[in-house]
């Protein structure tokens, strides 16, 4: 029989078999897509990616199933092949691992965003996410390359000089390597979480992005601080939202030594009573210093959160001020 006819058989009979079995595997996944609601979803996100690893492999079968072709360029085919199922193959993980751990961090945040244990696990499901999708890409790579012979050559070769190259290599990776771990540091330590309100080199803003390298923080004027993740390691930075996002807050006024106390705590009182963003846990006004002339009086209010902190600040100063 002609070699093209074997060939052409072959791959029609693979990719018949792989299409039918796309097709059984979307008819099982709808008949039990009713019973389990995630099911559909999970499929449709992988579809695309297992359609090409489903149909490389049935390309990679005919190449191994037809002999007695002695040519350079059906060598190199059938190598170009086992590269992409090696490559659709790391994909295809990516996909389910992406999803997966997606719809993890979909359910954490359909909860309590002012409750820090729904931040800290769904921090921490990001930056696992990353590093899956990190190990996943630096497994993908290496298997494809070592599919070449050189390749596998110059493998035994650095394994035979493992010592020297290690040191080498730790010396030349050390910065990179030190913000990785710091990233997987900063995700299991819980030192830091999305949505934390923190003051860094002087800015006050929210974590936005944590990733395994680098700390995105949102500035409040829209500006963002791309701060490097051994920067929460090593040096000692502000957070006002640990345990809680409440938090207190102070004004400090100079007044004259002849203003009327009572009179100032009683509209301070009534100012706070009508107040949306008073959360009721604390108030007070006391005379903390007295010198050249002037009192100093400090107003003790406290909010929801620092963003409620700040305004409700503001509010006081001009209320106080006009009154």
């Amino acid at each position: 029989m002609n070699v093209w006819v074997t060939i052409g058989l072959s791959a029609l009979t693979t990719l018949s078999i792989a299409l039918a079995v796309l097709f059984i595997l979307w008819l099982v996944v709808r008949m039990v897509g009713r019973r389990i609601e995630w099911l559909i979803p999970a499929y449709e996100s992988i579809r695309p990616r297992l359609r090409f690893f489903v149909l490389t492999l049935a390309l990679l079968i005919t190449t191994m199933a037809v002999e007695g072709i002695d040519s350079p360029w059906w060598s190199v085919s059938t190598r170009s092949i086992s590269l992409l199922l090696i490559l659709s193959a790391g994909f295809l993980i990516q996909s389910v691992v992406n999803f997966t751990v997606g719809r993890f961090i979909s359910a954490f945040e359909a909860g309590d965003q002012e409750d820090a244990d729904v931040r800290r696990i769904a921090t921490q499901l990001r930056l696992i996410r990353r590093l899956a999708n990190v190990i996943i890409g630096i497994l993908t790579i290496g298997f494809a390359l070592f599919t070449f012979p050189q390749v596998q050559a110059v493998g035994a070769g650095l394994l035979a000089s493992a010592g020297v190259l290690s040191v080498i290599g730790g010396l030349a990776a050390q910065s990179v390597l030190g913000n990785l771990f710091a990233g997987v540091q900063l995700a299991f330590s819980n030192a830091i979480r999305r949505g934390d309100v923190v003051v860094v080199e002087g800015e006050w803003g929210t974590i936005g992005e944590i990733t395994l390298s680098y700390v995105v923080v949102y500035i409040w004027d829209e500006r963002r601080l791309i701060v490097p993740s051994t920067y929460f390691t090593s040096k000692v930075f502000e957070t006002w939202t640990r345990n809680s996002p409440k938090v207190l807050g102070t004004v400090f006024m100079d007044l004259d030594w002849r203003v009327p106390l009572e009179d100032v705590r009683a509209e301070f009182d009534s100012f706070l009573a009508g107040n949306k963003l008073f959360d009721g846990r604390a108030s007070s006004v006391l005379v903390t210093d007295a010198t050249g002339g002037h009192v100093q009086v400090r107003f003790l209010i406290s909010a929801a959160d620092s963003s409620q902190q700040w305004d409700l600040r503001c509010e006081v100063r001009e209320h106080m001020v006009t009154w």
